[in-house]
């Protein structure tokens, strides 16, 4: 049974304990001593302080023991152990755990598991003979039958048209999983899908796919839009909806008329201004007559 009282003789071996944590760390590494903790009958660890600044709130343990009945101590070990506050490495994670959208970049390679449940088998047709060889054909149908059966060489060139042919598709799994990762980011739980006029359903720019997610998915192929060229879900949308709003036309300005005034007087603003405009308009008017203008 472990004893919880630390035996007196290793206990009050400090000098030797420290003497061997110097020899097994240097002195500049040596700090002050802690404290002492049973590990056992007999058996107990002296702890010293670590002073290396990259090793912060570490300590050195060294273990002595005593043999029954002797009064020799011996050393067992030297170790640097954390402390309460000491500062400690992350907990480690698979690299699987760690990859992050984004992190891959050219030449990397990504692995997956035999298992992994986003991909189950599909149909390659490797278990079927090629054709032109015996049992190509679809065996058991006369040859006078009105239904003509297709080879599997036919049936597996339109399996490929359909993207079939693969060793693993994707899974109901990994179907959901996509779906709700794209979601989150242009779905209608956004906050620019809860600020738009109308939703991507009814929207010209979004580009129907084909598949299964079609019935909740579609591409985004408005260039002003911060999903353009994103898959975007139906409930989405943004403030560049093409009906959200129809731009009036600029008004046209009227065509430029220029005013030529020829036989017209001019208006004078001030009543003396008049009186000397219309006696000269007298005089040239005399003038032209031939007549004198002073009378005479």
């Amino acid at each position: 049974m472990r004893s919880r009282t630390p035996d007196r003789l290793c206990a009050e071996a400090v000098d030797v304990a420290r003497a061997v944590t110097l020899e097994a760390a240097g002195p500049q590494s040596v700090g002050e001593h802690l404290g002492v903790a049973a590990e056992g009958d007999r058996v107990v660890t002296h702890f010293f302080a670590c002073t290396e600044p990259a090793y912060r709130g570490w300590r050195w343990a060294t273990t002595l023991a005593r043999a029954s009945r002797a009064k020799v101590v011996t050393i067992d070990e030297t170790v640097l152990l954390p402390g309460e506050d000491a500062v400690l490495a992350p907990e480690w994670v698979p690299w699987s755990e760690r990859l992050r959208p984004g992190d891959m970049g050219p030449g990397d390679l990504l692995p997956t598991e035999a298992d992994d449940l986003r991909l189950e088998p599909g149909w390659t047709g490797d278990d079927e003979p090629p054709a032109g060889e015996p049992g190509a054909e679809v065996e058991g149908v006369e040859e006078d039958a009105d239904v003509v059966v297709p080879s599997v060489a036919t049936i597996g060139s339109i399996a490929g048209q359909l993207g079939m042919g693969r060793p693993r598709v994707l899974s109901r799994y990994g179907l959901h999983a996509a779906a709700d990762r794209w979601d989150e980011q242009f779905g209608p739980k956004s906050t620019m899908a809860q600020a738009a006029p109308a939703n991507c359903v009814s929207c010209g720019f979004l580009v129907p796919i084909a598949g299964s997610l079609s019935q909740a998915f579609g591409v985004c192929a408005n260039e002003f839009s911060p999903a353009d060229g994103r898959l975007v879900s139906l409930g989405y949308g943004c403030g560049g909806h093409s009906e959200a709003a129809v731009m009036p036309r600029p008004p046209q300005p009227a065509p430029m008329v220029l005013d030529e005034l020829h036989d017209t007087d001019p208006l004078a603003l001030h009543p003396a201004e008049a009186a000397a405009m219309d006696d000269g308009a007298a005089m040239d008017a005399a003038e032209a007559d031939g007549e004198d203008p002073g009378g005479s």
